[in-house]
């Protein structure tokens, strides 16, 4: 991928003022398969920035050029038979896709070529899936709290590993941001995200505890709590973090890694500063769980998306203030900052479809 020029970054006390000239373009469907079908669940930007994929309650899987709002300038990807929970480009490919749905099945597609590459069964309902950041493995999720990683190879077919049974409410999962996997983190149904080392140690190697800790670029210090080695989940948890008082349910780190965003099923969104895992600061401004957390290109900024109240509030990461809100008609539970050098936000909730703001035009 060729390497975007670099921008600077839009300071606290600007930010308001340009953010506002930001004009927001609707990019409708009309692939809608009954009234109230065509909810979208799920939204991703491709490494570049130059697609953005969308995935539907009503099977339809789309991926829109943002400069060309036109349904014909966009390709629907067919091939699940059910809705489509979760959506993530490799990190190293800008055009490769993997998908989940609650057909049980996580899908690999090359987006130029319009086809689906391969197709993974799951055993059991889809619900979400992540990329490893140097593109070799991705991770899928299962309703039933199982994890099922899958291997990629570029002169072999994608391969399941076996799958991984947790013990508690799983809800997302992201990987360690530079490098091989070395480090997982789960959001849990008890209000804690574990960071477990990558891959699973031999099930001997847990029982005798003396599986090593992985070297990390987010190796966690010691404010963070460390957990005794467990083999009930096959994953070998090295800190927990008791990040709220109800369920995590979505989490991001910044793109300088710096922050980590855990959004909860308690409306609020805490911030940990990954240097010694203390919650810096609270977001309290949504109105329900927080679906999803996003930070901007240079991680400045960050929105969560809540299924609950109306509303996009805009808060700085490194003060918590308010600097923007975008106004909705309904709930956006879906939410996403444009990850190259621009202040855009697509978001899902309002009639129409899919918004982002910024790609209709703007002085930012």
């Amino acid at each position: 991928m060729a390497p975007t020029p670099p921008r600077k970054s839009v300071p606290k006390d600007r930010f308001p003022t340009l953010f506002a000239t930001l004009k927001t373009q609707t990019y409708y469907d009309p692939s809608t398969r009954g009234p109230g079908s065509h909810t979208i669940r799920t939204i991703a930007w491709n490494p570049t920035g130059h697609l953005i994929a969308t995935g539907s309650a009503d099977r339809t899987l789309r991926i829109w050029n943002p400069e060309k709002p036109q349904v014909k300038n966009s390709t629907e990807l067919r091939g699940h038979t059910g809705g489509i929970e979760r959506v993530a480009w490799n990190p190293t490919k800008e055009a490769e896709l993997a998908s989940v749905s609650s057909d049980g099945t996580c899908r690999f597609w090359d987006v130029r070529r319009k086809t689906c590459t391969a197709s993974i069964p799951l055993g059991g309902e889809g619900l979400t899936v992540t990329w490893a950041s140097d593109g070799s493995l991705a991770l899928a999720g299962r309703k039933d709290d199982t994890l099922v990683p899958i291997s990629l190879h570029p002169d072999a077919p994608p391969t399941a590993g076996n799958p991984l049974a947790q013990s508690v409410q799983t809800n997302q999962t992201i990987f360690n941001p530079v490098g091989p996997p070395t480090t997982l983190l789960l959001t849990t149904g008890d209000g804690s995200v574990k960071i477990c080392s990558w891959p699973p140690p031999p099930a001997t190697a847990i029982a005798n505890g003396n599986t090593p800790l992985h070297q990390s670029t987010m190796a966690p210090s010691r404010s963070s709590t460390p957990a005794p080695p467990s083999s009930s989940s096959s994953l070998q948890t090295l800190h927990t973090l008791h990040a709220h008082t109800s369920a995590c349910v979505s989490l991001a780190l910044s793109p300088t890694s710096r922050y980590l965003a855990i959004g909860g099923s308690d409306a609020l969104v805490s911030l940990y500063d990954t240097h010694d895992w203390i919650c810096r600061r609270t977001l309290s401004s949504l109105s329900g769980s927080v679906k999803t957390v996003s930070f901007s290109w240079d991680g400045s900024y960050v929105i969560g998306g809540s299924d609950e109240g109306t509303g996009i509030d805009i808060a700085h990461a490194e003060t918590g203030e308010i600097v923007g809100r975008i106004e909705t008609s309904a709930p956006a539970p879906c939410v996403s900052w444009h990850p190259n050098g621009k202040y855009w936000i697509a978001y899902s909730g309002d009639p129409g479809g899919l918004k982002i703001v910024g790609a209709a035009g703007g002085g930012m």
